[in-house]
Formats: C-alpha cells, sequence, structure tokens
C-alpha cells in the first residue's frame, strides 16, 4: 500500500551545507521530521555538487512522519551569475546592465536545466533562460565583446536624504553624488 502524503516542502539549500539551523529546521521542524536525517540524507547526495551552488529541493513528508526528496539542477539565475561572473542581479535591468551572456552559454545552461523545465524544445528553454538573463540586467549578445559594465549598488543611506517638516512628516530623496 503506497504511503500517504502530508505535505511537499519546497527549499532552496547550499550544495553539501544543510544543518539544522534556519530554514531547514524550522521548515522540517514543524512538520515532526527528524532534522538531522534529512541533513545528512541531503548533504550525502549533494557532495559532488559545486559546493555553495543552491540546490532546489522538493521533500516529501508523509503522514507517518517518514519522508522522501528529490534534488533538482541550480536555479537559472544562479546559472546565470556564475557564467557572467558576478555576484548580485541588477535592482534595475532595464537602466543598469550588468554584464553579457553568449548565445553559447545560454543553450549550455538551457541543455543543463532542460530536466526541470516545462518544455522539451531547446529553443523554448533557451528563451527561458534568456528571459530570465534580461530580468537580471545580462544582455545577451552572440559573441563575447570584453564590453565593461556596471556593477549594481543598492541605494545606501549615503545617498538618501531625509527632510523633516515641522508637522513631522518625512520626505526622503536621492542625492546625487
Amino acid at each position: 500500500m503506497a504511503k500517504k502524503v502530508d505535505i511537499v516542502i519546497k527549499l532552496q539549500i547550499p550544495a553539501g551545507g544543510a544543518n539544522p539551523a534556519p530554514p531547514v529546521g524550522p521548515a522540517l521542524g514543524q512538520h515532526g521530521l527528524n532534522i538531522m536525517d534529512f541533513c545528512k540524507a541531503f548533504n550525502e547526495k549533494t557532495k559532488n555538487r559545486e559546493p555553495g551552488i543552491l540546490v532546489p529541493v522538493d521533500i516529501t513528508v508523509y503522514k507517518n512522519k517518514s519522508f522522501s526528496f528529490k534534488t533538482k539542477i541550480a536555479p537559472v539565475s544562479a546559472l546565470i551569475k556564475k557564467a557572467v561572473g558576478i555576484a548580485v542581479a541588477s535592482g534595475e535591468p532595464n537602466k543598469i546592465k550588468i554584464g553579457e551572456i553568449t548565445e553559447k552559454e545560454i543553450e549550455q545552461i538551457a541543455e543543463k536545466k532542460m530536466p526541470d523545465l516545462n518544455t522539451d524544445n531547446i529553443e523554448a528553454a533557451k528563451n527561458i533562460v534568456k528571459g530570465t538573463a534580461k530580468s537580471m540586467g545580462v544582455v545577451v549578445v552572440a559573441e563575447a565583446t570584453g564590453k565593461e559594465y556596471d556593477t549594481y549598488k543598492s541605494p545606501s543611506a549615503d545617498t538618501v536624504e531625509t527632510t523633516v517638516t515641522e508637522d513631522g512628516a518625512e520626505t526622503k530623496q536621492e542625492v546625487a553624488q
């Protein structure tokens, strides 16, 4: 007889880095699972992957408090960041471009991510990857140009000026430096 499924928990955990701390501990603990059993099994299964890269995992929790899990390929955004060599995506992708990725790299990412995508068509998969790159502020090019791009910096407290009026109202304005 098949086990009855209680819930499916979806998490993104660094490869080989599962531990009882948040987000893993609280997510599994509230469902009564043995957290260390999961951590050991996950770390064993992901030990051959690139250390630190995020691994999406679907954890199926059964009514008898046992579990099974399925790991997936890293998110497309993480693969793009790695290919482009950036730490963070642009906060304003329509204005600030932070790097470029070639069509060949797009195809490699699409082929790698294909099992997790909702398509069997390589062209559709490439379009999904291109869309993600565009939303990150990464320019898709046919051949690498070597062009220098901006590095994205989020607005800091130094660039925002706060003014308080007599009636106590606050206004914030970005200051050019």
